[in-house]
């Protein structure tokens, strides 16, 4: 098995930022308790093919709720017709914990809507900047990230 790299991203967000596009039929709303399970199916339906892992729900909800970091206000989930299908989980720190979108609803924007939208919180809570951490080999999601200006600010070997 190869090596693993994290890159740590940042944006600046001292700059104007381009308004979010919700692709149609998208509600936007922020995370409540209740939620608590399909937000966790969502993120594992969002890693099973990489890039992340997410502990089992107890577990999950335990942590996440009870982080120090933790604010629902700053937790932002994306719904349609037929349930949830995406999420951002942004920690008080400016650090998005968590951006993931469903396999059904890739595509459309929604994944560049949540990520804009989470830039605009923290911009108009004044923060300089936005961090997040993903892994190197996740091509799909550094273009997103990059197509957003973020920028490599430190490269991390993952040790098992």
């Amino acid at each position: 098995m190869g090596e693993a790299w994290c890159l740590l991203l940042r944006r600046d967000l001292r700059d104007v930022l381009p308004n979010a596009e919700w692709p149609v039929g998208i509600n936007l709303s922020t995370y409540q308790p209740a939620q608590a399970a399909a937000v966790h199916q969502l993120l594992k339906a969002g890693y099973q093919n990489g890039g992340g892992s997410v502990p089992a729900l107890d577990d999950w909800r335990e942590r996440f709720e009870r982080d120090a970091e933790y604010d629902p206000q700053l937790c932002f989930i994306a719904a349609d017709s037929q349930g949830i299908v995406g999420a951002i989980q942004c920690w008080t720190s400016a650090f998005i914990h968590h951006l993931v979108v469903h396999p059904r609803a890739q595509g459309r924007g929604l994944g560049w809507a949540l990520l804009l939208h989470g830039f605009d919180v923290f911009q108009q809570r004044r923060e300089g900047y936005v961090d997040l951490k993903v892994m190197e080999d996740n091509h799909r999601a550094r273009r997103l990230y990059e197509k957003a200006g973020m920028y490599v600010v430190h490269r991390e070997l993952l040790v098992d």
